[in-house]
């Protein structure tokens, strides 16, 4: 079994969506394995975003990250990384399909309601980053 990393972006907290994008997740047989609420900070969000922390845009990033609490989520399954990214769409809200999350309810290329890992060395790293021992669950 495999584990995949999400952020619940703070475009998802501010709409109301956690509920409807967790039951997608539970809806594809996912177990959550381990949650919580953080405020992110920029120390975190420069390490997360370290492959864009240097280009002009990331201020804009790092400010939207921060708006808001956030949910953390690591979720177990049978290739749950590829299946997630298959459920929530590509990046950009314009090119994902309708009935993907993205495609019903991303507005922007930031605000487009989920963060997830994009492989498994990816998912090692960022469950590593945001969750410390005892935190992730069977």
């Amino acid at each position: 079994m495999e584990k995949t990393f999400i952020i619940l972006k703070p475009d998802c907290m501010e709409k109301g969506l956690v509920g409807q994008v967790l039951q997608r997740f539970e809806s594809e047989g996912f177990s959550i394995v381990a949650t919580k609420m953080v405020q992110l900070e920029s120390s975190i969000l420069r390490e997360h975003y370290a492959h864009v922390a240097d280009l002009p845009f990331f201020p804009e990033i790092e400010e939207f990250m921060s708006s808001r609490p956030v949910i953390m989520v690591a979720l177990r399954g049978e290739n749950v990384i590829q299946r997630v990214r298959d459920l929530l769409g590509p990046t950009d809200f314009l090119k994902a399909p309708k009935g993907t999350i993205r495609g019903d309810f991303g507005t922007d290329m930031m605000r487009n309601v989920v963060h997830a890992s994009d492989g498994p060395e990816t998912a090692e790293a960022e469950l590593k980053r945001f969750f410390v021992d005892g935190e992730i669950f069977r």
